[in-house]
């Protein structure tokens, strides 16, 4: 049997052969004179003998698990079988689904949708108010603690699991041919590490901030920070800036996610395992972005970017939302959604937008969960949910109103919709931004938002076409590729499966420490001999100069 061939079979990439296995089946049948229901009898049995792979997933909760939902999903359709770890008070990640088998942790590492809830109400509060910087510092410690309690609450509910003989008995006889987490959590590589699994990552942000810098060489000269929001083209001032933000993010880091996980390493593992050199040494690093996003900087070999996988080509919409849409005319729609953290926001500033689409020729469909706003126009449709992707791919939706996630900032590029922002929290500003400074979006700052400032900002991304044709361009972009984002990520989690890992692609850089990284020890060691040589040259010439001129002395 070809490899290739053997490769379909054993991880149940069916639909690739499924035409010539049928015909085969049809050509043996007929050749030995058998029925139409044996042949479809050899048939069946020819593809009961496809074995998927196991997969283990550690998903984070929130806007992250939909994107791992889509892998999850396409593993499935290809055969694999998938179990999800989960807590029993997660947000988004339920315990019955057809896609995936699931092991339920009770009360533990759940998502807080409370807290965050709360938290975007103060910090509008906040930006709007103008209130004094010790607020601000106040609110920023509480987002810090608040983040270190997740934290904590993903250790606890690791040593759950690994004080579990049921659960560690149940890991161990199922032998899983790959892991595959989120690396904003650390139990994914934990258990890979446990039990000598391969790891996948799905990754944007890791426990130690944005992906690239546990992994990739990143020079702060020209790769920015993430949150800086500043481009690879930096000034002397902004380079300062990029440096000092680095440090104050490893400072946060250091006080805030190391001490949790060396002292869980400490106790499970000794002192002789760290866990950041686990994350490191991930076979695989899926990246949920791509350099349409992302500015030109160094990568490494086992990075693979999937910018856009989650998304598809539109489906027609819902018979009610099709018609509302083709009542805008020459209009066009306008599609407003703040994601899966933010379904309202003030009920001020709520008025001040409504009020600004009010005045507007486009039909405006809002996802928005809130009292209904006073100033709303008969030209706005509030819905509880939309169908955001076949929204955005249909030819009448002109401007998508967003606050700068990374799942909808890669939908707006892939069906070309130039972007409004209101960017709010995490690391929504500094996507916008990049969005901005390539020409394919327009930012509002709430802080100053009203129905003026949101009026004029509208009017300038509907009536300024370059904010069209450069998404367009970089939509053109995102598609001219070989293969699809979501199909490269399925072969590359079927790579390491097949092939117990991907350490070739692996750099030993994390095996060093950081003088052996920058050779420091080998510059003082060469500088070292440079001055040696130096002194025993000096040292002979002298010596030859003195002995020269005890000679002429006695000649005298």
């Amino acid at each position: 049997m070809p490899a290739n061939m053997e490769h379909c079979l054993k991880y149940g990439t069916i639909p690739y052969y499924m035409e010539q296995l049928a015909t085969l089946c049809a050509r043996l049948c007929t050749k030995m004179h058998l029925s139409a229901p044996l042949s479809l009898l050899s048939l069946i049995c020819a593809l009961s003998g496809i074995d998927g792979g196991k997969v283990l997933v550690f998903p984070l909760d929130g806007s992250h698990w939909v994107n791992m939902k889509v892998l999850i999903e396409e593993l499935h359709s290809k055969g694999h079988t998938v179990t999800v770890v989960r807590a029993s008070n997660s947000w988004y990640i339920k315990e019955e689904s057809p896609f995936y088998n699931s092991v339920t942790i009770p009360n533990a590492g759940g998502f807080d949708e409370k807290f965050f809830g709360v938290l975007i109400g103060r910090l509008l509060k906040i930006r709007r108010e103008g209130s004094s910087i010790w607020n601000r510092l106040q609110l920023e410690y509480e987002i810090i603690m608040k983040f270190k309690s997740m934290h904590e609450d993903m250790m606890q509910m690791t040593e759950r699991m690994l004080e579990d003989k049921e659960i560690m008995k149940s890991i161990q006889d199922a032998k899983y041919d790959v892991v595959m987490a989120d690396p904003a959590s650390g139990g994914g590589a934990i258990f890979a590490y446990k039990f000598n699994i391969p790891l996948v990552f799905n990754v944007r942000w890791t426990i130690q901030g944005e992906g690239h810098y546990a992994l990739a060489p990143s020079p702060l000269s020209y790769v920015p920070v993430a949150g800086v929001e500043l481009t690879d083209k930096m000034s002397f001032l902004q380079r300062v800036k990029n440096v000092l933000t680095y440090f104050f993010t490893r400072f946060q880091i250091a006080v805030v996610a190391d001490p949790i996980y060396t002292s869980f390493f400490l106790k499970h593992f000794g002192p002789n395992v760290n866990y950041f050199s686990l994350f490191q040494n991930a076979d695989i690093w899926l990246m949920r972005n791509d350099f349409t996003f992302e500015f030109p900087r160094p990568t490494m070999p086992n990075i693979v970017y999937m910018g856009g996988f989650q998304c598809k080509p539109a489906k027609p919409l819902p018979a009610d939302l099709e018609d509302f849409v083709q009542s805008s005319r020459e209009h066009g729609v306008i599609v407003m959604s703040l994601g899966t953290l933010i379904a309202q926001l003030p009920q001020d500033v709520t008025d001040e937008i409504a009020a600004a689409f009010a005045q507007l020729p486009q039909k405006v469909i809002w996802r928005y969960t809130g009292p209904r706003p006073g100033t709303l126009g008969n030209n706005t449709l509030l819905v509880d949910w939309l169908p955001q992707n076949d929204l955005l791919g249909h030819p009448q939706t002109k401007v998508f109103v967003a606050h700068g996630g990374t799942n909808g900032v890669q939908e707006a590029i892939y069906h070309g919709v130039p972007i409004l922002g209101v960017p709010l929290v995490f690391d929504q500003p500094d996507n916008l931004f990049r969005m901005q400074a390539k020409g394919t979006a327009k930012i509002v700052d709430i802080a100053t938002l009203d129905r003026t400032v949101f009026l004029e900002a509208l009017k300038e991304v509907l009536h300024n076409p370059s904010y069209k044709e450069n998404m367009q361009r970089l939509s053109k972009l995102h598609h001219d590729q070989p293969i699809k984002p979501l199909d490269h990520a399925i072969f590359w989690i079927e790579y390491v499966m097949k092939n117990r890992g991907a350490p070739h692609l692996r750099t030993e850089s994390y095996r060093m420490s950081w003088i052996e990284y920058h050779s420091i020890d080998v510059i003082l060691t060469l500088i070292a001999t440079v001055f040696i040589f130096a002194f025993l040259f000096v040292y002979a010439i002298r010596y030859l100069f003195r002995v020269l001129f005890k000679k002429k002395v006695k000649r005298a």
